[in-house]
C-alpha cells in the first residue's frame, strides 16, 4: 500500500516506519526537518508542518491510508493545546485529501481502569504525562464522533518500552490489557508497530479504539 506517516521519528513513529519499509509498503513521511531522516527503498520525505491541515492535505494527495503517531513533544510548554491543533489538523488535512483511512497513535491514559474511570484521572497518573494524556484523550472523542473517515485509535498498554520484535502480540478493547503473572501489560514498541501495520492491512478495528500487549 502507499501509507502517509507523521511523527516518523518518534519512540512509536520510528517503529512504525521500519515496519512499514520491512514489509515492503510504499511510505511517504511528512516531516517537519526532513534532513533527520536516512534515505531508504520505498521512501519518501515530505517537508511538511503536521499542525498545518493544507501542507498535511497536499502531502498525501494519492495516499491509501494515513498513520499519524504525532507528538510535539513531552517536553514543550503548551502540550496540550499543540497536540490537539496537530490533532485537527491531521483530520482536516486527511479529509481534505480524500483519504478515508486515518490510524492514530495514542496514549494508555483514555483506557478504563474501572466502569466510569479512565487511567488519566486516577490519582496515580505521572503529572509529566498528564497534559499530553488528557490531549490525546480529547483527540479519541472527536475521532469517535468522526462519521467520514475509516478511523482507528490504537492505545498501547500502560508499559511500552524499546524492545525486540517477536512479533507476537494480544488484542485489547477500552481497558487495559494485564500481564499474565499479574501487573500491567507492557509491550514493545517494535511489536506494537507490528499490531498496527497488521491494522492497516486486515482493518479489523474500523471506527474502534484497540489496545495491545505482550
Amino acid at each position: 500500500m502507499k501509507i502517509a506517516l507523521i511523527g516518523a521519528t518518534g519512540f512509536v513513529g520510528s517503529a512504525v516506519l521500519a515496519e512499514l519499509l520491512r514489509r515492503d509498503h510504499q511510505v511517504t513521511v511528512l516531516a517537519r526537518t526532513p534532513g533527520k531522516l536516512a534515505p531508504a527503498p520505498g521512501l519518501t520525505v515530505v517537508q511538511a508542518d503536521a499542525q498545518n491541515a493544507d501542507e498535511v492535505a497536499r502531502a498525501i494527495q494519492g495516499q491509501d491510508a494515513v498513520v499519524s503517531a504525532y507528538n510535539p513533544g513531552w517536553s514543550v510548554p503548551d502540550l496540550h493545546d499543540q497536540f490537539l491543533r496537530g490533532a485537527r489538523a491531521i483530520v482536516a488535512g486527511v479529509k481534505a485529501a480524500g483519504v478515508k483511512r486515518l490510524l492514530v497513535v495514542g496514549g494508555a491514559g483514555s483506557l478504563f481502569v474501572a466502569p466510569g474511570l479512565q487511567l488519566v484521572d486516577t490519582p496515580e497518573f505521572p503529572a509529566e504525562w498528564k497534559q499530553g494524556a488528557l490531549a490525546a484523550r480529547q483527540a479519541l472523542t472527536e475521532l469517535q464522533a468522526e462519521s467520514s473517515l475509516d478511523w482507528t485509535f490504537v492505545s498501547p498498554p500502560i508499559v511500552l518500552e524499546p524492545g525486540e520484535r517477536t512479533g507476537q502480540y494480544r488484542l485489547g478493547g477500552d481497558a487495559p490489557l494485564q500481564a499474565a503473572e499479574g501487573g500491567p501489560g507492557r509491550i514493545s514498541t517494535a511489536d506494537l508497530a507490528v499490531a498496527i501495520v497488521d491494522e492497516l492491512e486486515q482493518n479489523r478495528h474500523l471506527k474502534q479504539r484497540f489496545t495491545a500487549a505482550h
